[in-house]
Parts: C-alpha cells; structure tokens; sequence
C-alpha cells in the first residue's frame, strides 16, 4: 500500500511541498502558499466533487498505516513527471525519512579523536579544529572551520590543514632523510603553486628553518622539519613535514605534513606540537609522544 498521489511536505526541504505520484516522489515541487492542483473534472458533478473530498480524508486517515511503503518509496532517483491533474493538498503525507550519514563524515567513536586507520594512528581534534568535508586535496585528516578568499585573488584557502600518507615511492626509511626531502615539496603545494598552477598566496619569497631535529610519536622515533614561509601576498605561514614508522603492517614510514598560516587568524603555532603530542597507535589510548617523552628534543 502507499498513500494517494498528491502534494507533500518534502523529507528533504520541509519548507516545500513535494508531489508524490502514489509510488513514489516525482521532481516536483512548489511553496506551501500555492494553490492546490486542480481536481479532475467528474461526471458526477457535485457527487465528483464529494468523492475527491473523501478521497482526501480517506488518504490522510491511510498515511499513519502506510508509513514504511511511503519511506521505502522516498528517493530523489525517481524523475518521472507528475500526473497531469493532481490531487488537492493532504494534511499528512509521507514521513521524513531518516537521514543518511554524510560520505564525508569520519565515524569514530570518540568525537575527539580522528582516525587514520591505514597507518594505524589516531589523531587529537583539537578546539578550532575539525574533520574534512569539501576537501580537493588527498589525504587530508583535519582542517581549520571554514574557508577565505586566497591573498593571491584567486580560490578559496584554509586556515590550517593536517595531512596524513604512508611514504611510498621510494625504498628510504629513515624518518631524518624523508622529512628533509619533503619540506620543501610541502612548502611549494601549501604556499607556491597549487596542483592547478595557481599562486594562491602570490607565490613563496623566502623561508627559514625554526625547527629540525627527533622527536618522539606515537612510542617510536620520528623526526621533523618545520619552515617558516613567507609569500608574496598575505601573512604566508608555516610547513612542518613529520615522519615517523607506522606500528602496523610492514612498517613503513608514516608523513604527517603541517599546514598553519601566520598571522592572528592562523591557529595557534602551539597545535603543531600538541597535535604531535597526541597522536596514539590505533586502539591505544595511553602511548603518546612529543618533545621529551623518550627522545631529546629537536633543535
């Protein structure tokens, strides 16, 4: 069974009214505020018309017994037009299906942690912070909230982003040689050129060394080289390439790239370390790292 065709509100925009065809939702949709679609005219007159009212308050009364055939029909996928002579406005009509998670959504189960389960880590989400949604780039764990125009006048910037990949294309294992050969690969994607050739920032000027040397991450020996970059345009900001051996599988080298613009709408320089502090081994809430906790501290 399903309910009568006829105007609806719509599950997915309740401000409007959405026409159902007596199967399923068609592409239709108006205001509430609208004039009702016309009855067919009836032999029958008056009779017709008395028999359309019934046929209302017949449907209305049908719609709480038929709630899941309604839900089962419920979809945007269905793009057939819209009976050529409506049926008048129900006072009820299907229920709001339940929504669907969103495919950019990470589940996990505690909100304050994001999991990076290919490498076998977790990653604190600190205030300020929050999980991808709309992203371009590829591998990305979390981002500051919200987006501004680039300095460059082209394209939209993030505040900050972290990045998270397993180092794959070449056979290098030390975590010193492999942050030190891609600092300067994050400074040029974050501050240079984008992957569609534009300068987002005018382009990178200059850059210094503020911090290179081990580190401890997640209980094993990592290292990391972080730059301050200044650009052509805006405030710049600051890069930090971090490496460090994955605790699942074959081990391979694990690189968390650091993305912070400069400047008071920067985040805190600070989240690089506490965001390093709190990486843990998947499923392992008490093994830590940072400066200190079993390795000197960088220089």
């Amino acid at each position: 069974m399903s309910p009568p065709p006829g105007w609806y509100p719509d599950p997915h925009a309740p401000h409007l009214e959405r026409w159902w065809d007596g199967t399923a939702w068609t592409e239709h949709r108006r205001a509430p505020e609208a004039p009702a679609g016309p009855v067919p005219p009836s032999p029958g007159g008056g009779a017709g018309r008395a028999k359309a009212v019934a046929v209302t308050a017949a449907g209305a009364v049908l719609v709480a017994a038929i709630v899941t055939a309604a839900v089962a029909f419920d979809g945007d996928t269905d793009t057939r037009s819209a009976p050529t002579a409506p049926a008048p406005t129900s006072p009820a009509g299907p229920p709001e299906p339940t929504p669907e998670a969103s495919a950019s959504e990470t589940s996990v189960g505690d909100p304050a942690v994001v999991e990076d389960q290919l490498n076998g880590v977790t990653f604190p989400l600190l205030d300020g912070w929050v999980r991808p949604q709309h992203v371009a780039q590829d591998d990305v764990v979390m981002t500051t909230a919200g987006t501004y125009d680039c300095p460059g006048g082209v394209g939209l910037c993030r505040h900050g982003l972290v990045f998270s990949r397993t180092v794959t294309e070449n056979d290098e294992k030390s975590p010193e040689a492999l942050a030190k050969a891609d600092i300067k690969d994050a400074a040029d994607e974050a501050y240079d050129r984008d992957g569609l050739g534009r300068e987002l920032h005018g382009g990178i000027e200059s850059h210094q060394v503020v911090r290179s040397g081990p580190v401890a991450v997640a209980g094993r020996a990592g290292y990391l080289v972080r730059w301050r970059v200044h650009t052509a345009k805006g405030p710049g900001g600051y890069v930090q390439s971090l490496v460090f051996p994955s605790s699942v599988g074959t081990e391979s080298p694990v690189l968390v790239r650091y993305v912070f613009d400069a400047g008071g709408d920067g985040p805190p320089l600070a989240d690089m370390d506490r965001i390093t502090k709190g990486i843990r081994p998947f499923g392992d809430a008490d093994t830590g790292g940072g400066v200190g906790s079993s390795i000197g501290p960088p220089d």
